[in-house]
């Protein structure tokens, strides 16, 4: 089997090549290094021939591409000549997509032999002096985005080789961090280590492959920033021993209320285009979601990350036109997706089934509207709006026979027909009747408080003919 060595050329000068490394460049085997921006590849190449595969990374459009014609070349290379050394910076086993790919692609195909040498990664955070080694992070540049970074941990990251890339994790960063966060910027080859802001990441002189970004934890009581963990933190102290006496006797049964309060209140700040709110609101609906996973740990039932994972999978699964080979160029067929795979994901039986599934606890308008839509999304529908008009008078007309007739119990079945017979209007014409009827509640609200603020007196003493006679002007307010 061919043979490539893969040698660790350290993180430092000649003093830093292991025995191990000196003696597999002594085997006059054909050599390849990463690049020639090591200071050890000089100093090499007066007792061996080098070959560099610096000419791939101005030759290639992406990283991924240099990274298979590297690997492509070394392969083709081991072949026709049964042994190859190729050398990277640091460890082989740290930041090095290439060997990377070999240990696990290429496994049996190839016998792989790593040499190992001092890695970056090391010298990075012996040179950042940061002292707490349970909370380091390490991240590719390449890879990481603003749902990467943990604001708690040194998050050291790699392979920041321009500054186009420096400028793309300047703004990933600044989604989750203070523009003035500390970070360190350092050359582990130049042992240079210098702190700069956050938002000065991507004004820096020369990058390579040599320099790591530090960016350092913000102090818990100082946070300007939280993420989950933190959240998760607070809840469990809420329910601690020595937490809130109120947070410790509450059930899933006592709080489920709020959930939907603030559900609502989510749907208000949007309605209100108020932004501020929004962020508040969804805060506290997201509250409401790890306090019952808090709840559910206790009782050993399930955990957050079982709540993250269970939608995550979700997600997956009504998505194959996403992430599967399921094709849907528009909106409508994106939807039939979705509807299909969450049929095979409940194990419905029949389409009643499907109907039944609708949660109870939403609202009975909401409960109407989406047992009306998964009925039509079967075809039991009608053809255009004049069926739902004509069905609402229908109802319309039942209702007062049996108001004129007194019959309490039909009245009560004939009113739910009428509202059902509403709610499936406002299906087809795509209203949604527990926003409709909340704007509607609101226009009363304010009506009303017309009435009030320019009656002058006290509206207990004031006519039905008064109020009403307000009431009308305050709807050219």
């Amino acid at each position: 089997m061919n043979t490539i060595q893969i040698i660790g050329l350290g993180a430092g000068g000649e003093d830093d090549l292991t025995l191990r490394a000196n003696k597999a460049l002594s085997e006059k085997i054909p050599t390849f290094v990463r690049t020639d921006r090591h200071p050890l590849v000089d100093h090499l190449r007066k007792s061996i021939d080098i070959v560099s595969f610096d000419e791939y990374f101005e030759k290639y459009e992406t990283f991924d591409q240099v990274y298979e014609a590297i690997l492509h070349t070394l392969i083709e290379e081991a072949k026709k000549h049964g042994k190859i050394n190729y050398c990277t910076a640091g460890s082989p086993h740290y930041g090095d997509i290439v060997t990377k790919k070999l240990i696990n692609e290429y496994k049996g195909q190839i016998n792989t032999i790593i040499i190992d040498g001092m890695s970056f990664l090391d010298k990075c955070i012996k040179l950042s002096a940061y002292a707490d080694y349970k909370n380091i992070k390490v991240l590719d540049c390449l890879e990481a985005d603003e749902f990467s970074f943990d604001v708690n941990s040194l998050n050291i990251i790699t392979q920041v080789y321009d500054k186009e890339l420096a400028s793309m994790l300047k703004l990933s960063l600044m989604e989750t961090y203070p523009e003035e966060a500390d970070a360190l910027v350092i050359d582990v080859l130049e042992n240079n280590v210098r702190k700069i802001p956050v938002f000065l990441l991507d004004q820096e002189k020369n990058y390579g492959f040599s320099t790591y970004f530090c960016i350092l934890p913000i102090e818990i009581s100082n946070n300007r920033v939280y993420n989950v963990s933190n959240l998760l933190r607070i809840v469990k102290e809420l329910r601690g021993p020595d937490g809130c006496p109120w947070d410790k006797k509450q059930t899933h049964h006592s709080i489920r209320q709020h959930v939907i309060e603030e559900a609502y209140e989510v749907v208000d700040a949007i309605d209100n285009d108020d932004v501020d709110n929004l962020v508040e609101e969804l805060g506290d609906l997201l509250f409401q979601v790890v306090f019952h996973a808090e709840l559910a740990s206790e009782e050993g039932y399930f955990n957050f990350n079982d709540v993250v994972t269970k939608v995550c999978k979700k997600m997956y699964f009504r998505h194959p036109h996403v992430f599967g080979d399921v094709k849907a160029d528009n909106v409508e067929e994106a939807l039939t997706s979705w509807e299909n795979s969450k049929l095979k994901e409940k194990n419905f039986t029949t389409y009643t089934d499907n109907l039944r599934n609708v949660p109870k606890a939403l609202s009975t308008l909401s409960r109407s509207y989406k047992v009306q839509k998964r009925a039509a999304e079967v075809g039991f529908d009608w053809s255009d709006a004049r069926g739902p008009i004509l069905k609402i008078k229908e109802e319309l007309l039942e209702f007062i026979e049996a108001y004129n007739n007194r019959n309490i119990d039909n009245m009560e079945e004939e009113f739910g027909d009428l509202l059902f017979a509403l709610v499936n209007f406002a299906r087809f014409e795509k209203i949604n009747p527990d926003i409709a009827l909340n704007k509607t509640i609101n226009k009363f609200i304010d009506r009303f408080d017309y009435i009030e603020k320019n009656s002058g007196k006290d509206l207990k003493q004031m006519t039905l003919k008064e109020m009403d006679e307000l009431w009308e002007k305050s709807k050219f307010q």
